[in-house]
Formats: C-alpha cells, structure tokens, sequence
C-alpha cells in the first residue's frame, strides 16, 4: 500500500516511528515533512498530503499534538475525508464511512 505521512512539530516523533514500521510491514511511505522537530505550522504539511492523496489515490496519515488541526485543514480539500483517529477501531470505522 502507497501511504503519505506528514505532521506538525508535536507530531514528528510518532510520524517518524509509524513511518518505520509501516515500512518494515513493506509499505511504501512517502514522508512529507516535517524533516525535524523544530516548531512549524500544520496546514502547509495538511496541504501537502491532502494534495498528494488526491493526485495519487493513496492512503493518508496525518499527525499533530492533538490530530484535530491536521484533520480540520486537510478536510478542507474537495475529496478529502480526514478523521481523528485515536485507536484501531475509530480507523477502521473511518475507511468504512
């Protein structure tokens, strides 16, 4: 599966790791950013994935401090259905809607 990932500051740290694993499962994840921790703003990175999920047809994952400011600016896209998703479940039912 072709999976984008981005997140804000607040999120680096678990996009880096997620990124790993999702990897070693043999994934293809393609990273946008951020390349560090150092503070920055979420919608340019919300930006980012929402357009490459739309021009790519692939799964998108998107992290900040609390995953509502990435959720809300990605939702801002025609085709974009972005949801908080805080365990296993509320993904799944996320895909199934």
């Amino acid at each position: 599966m072709h999976i984008v990932m981005a997140s804000d500051h607040g999120g680096f740290q678990l996009k880096e790791f997620l990124k790993n694993q999702l990897a070693a499962a043999g994934h293809e994840v393609e990273d946008l950013g951020p390349d560090c921790a150092r503070s920055c703003d979420y919608p340019p990175y919300a930006a980012k994935a929402a357009e490459r999920v739309l021009a790519a047809d692939c799964l998108g994952v998107l992290i900040c401090g609390t995953g509502l400011g990435m959720s809300i600016a990605a939702n801002r896209f025609a085709g974009v259905r972005a949801a908080l998703c805080t365990n296993e479940f509320m993904a799944r039912m996320a895909r199934e809607h």
